[in-house]
């Protein structure tokens, strides 16, 4: 009797564990290296909202902000070994993985505004753009706006040759640094994560970002001056684990597209406000002067800049380059 009692409790157990194991949610690991309050933090926390609620609990996603999880040197590889299952990389990390094509992105003046931006992330150059990583084991799901960037440093900075000798912080990016030589800028690579430090220590002079991001990693706390030059843009691309993501039920992969689609126009409607926002907020913080350059020195910024697209149609491919541009034209902007 004790031993029928026994395999009855035995069976149950295995029964119980076996149904919790089946029912146990699939864990989306979305680790990204900014803040949770800005643009790519707050549509994170969109995806995840979205997510589990499309799927019922079957997914569970945990969000690893501000590099608590990975850097950004380090995050690439992580997803392509599975050891997380989703990024939010700035899209000037795909140059350095062997996809150059991606550079596009880092071009000096490439989108003179977000018009042309949208017209090219979501048409064919942005699909033709992911099929690329896929060879990498990386699918792309979409492409998350943050915005243009401002330079900032110690000193005033009004024409492009006050950067001259500057030591000033990039993405690890080819353009970006024939972008800061053509300033006569020495451009160092450094992590995200190691920004404020660089700049507080005088290890950097400067560097280039949206304003979200400027101030929210509290930049201008250690930056005297910020110049709205707006020549350069910066964007993320939400991609997953190739392998893992093919793997999904195909219901799942449906209701997770889907729940990415409406963050990625959350995140696109709020880039732009939060921008403005944090440019405010560095104007009232009295820490840093912001300096907004006359119509005579933006042409200086373009002269100085625009030939970094001509440079690099080597690197990137000149008929892709040549595509953007088109794209301009078409829309009126060029």
């Amino acid at each position: 009797m004790k031993i029928k009692t026994l395999l009855f409790s035995l069976l149950t157990a295995s029964l119980v564990s076996g149904v919790a194991h089946a029912q146990a949610p699939i864990v989306i690991k979305f680790s990204h290296v900014v803040a949770s309050d800005t643009p790519k933090g707050k549509a994170a926390e969109r995806f995840k909202e979205l997510a589990e609620k499309a799927t019922k609990g079957r997914v569970k996603v945990e969000l690893y902000p501000n590099s608590t999880l990975y850097k950004d040197k380090e995050e690439l590889e992580a997803l392509q070994l599975g050891a997380v299952q989703m990024l939010a990389p700035s899209l000037a990390k795909f140059g350095p993985l062997g996809v150059k094509e991606f550079e596009v992105f880092d071009l000096p003046y490439i989108f003179p505004n977000k018009d042309v931006l949208y017209a090219v992330t979501e048409g064919q150059i942005g699909k033709d753009l992911f099929k690329k990583l896929e060879p990498k084991g990386i699918t792309g799901l979409a492409f998350w706006d943050n915005g243009f960037k401002v330079m900032s440093a110690n000193k005033p900075i009004h024409l492009p040759s006050d950067l001259k000798g500057q030591k000033l912080r990039i993405q690890s990016s080819k353009v970006l640094d024939a972008q800061m030589r053509a300033l006569s800028a020495n451009p160092q690579v450094l992590a995200f994560s190691e920004v404020y430090q660089a700049l507080q220590t005088g290890v950097v002079d400067g560097t280039e970002n949206p304003p979200s991001n400027l101030y929210t990693q509290k930049m201008h706390e250690v930056q005297k001056h910020v110049t709205v030059t707006n020549h350069g843009y910066l964007g993320y691309a939400v991609i997953v684990n190739k392998k893992f993501w093919d793997g999904l039920p195909a219901d799942v992969r449906t209701e997770l597209d889907g729940a990415m689609k409406a963050a990625s126009k959350y995140a696109n409607a709020i880039a732009q406000q939060e921008n403005d926002n944090a440019l405010e907020a560095v104007r009232k913080s009295g820490k840093t002067t912001v300096y907004v350059p006359t119509d005579k020195e933006k042409a200086e910024w373009r002269k100085a800049l625009l030939p970094v697209q001509k440079d690099m149609e080597g690197r990137i491919g000149k008929d892709l380059i040549a595509n953007v541009n088109k794209e301009a034209v078409r829309l009126g902007a060029k």
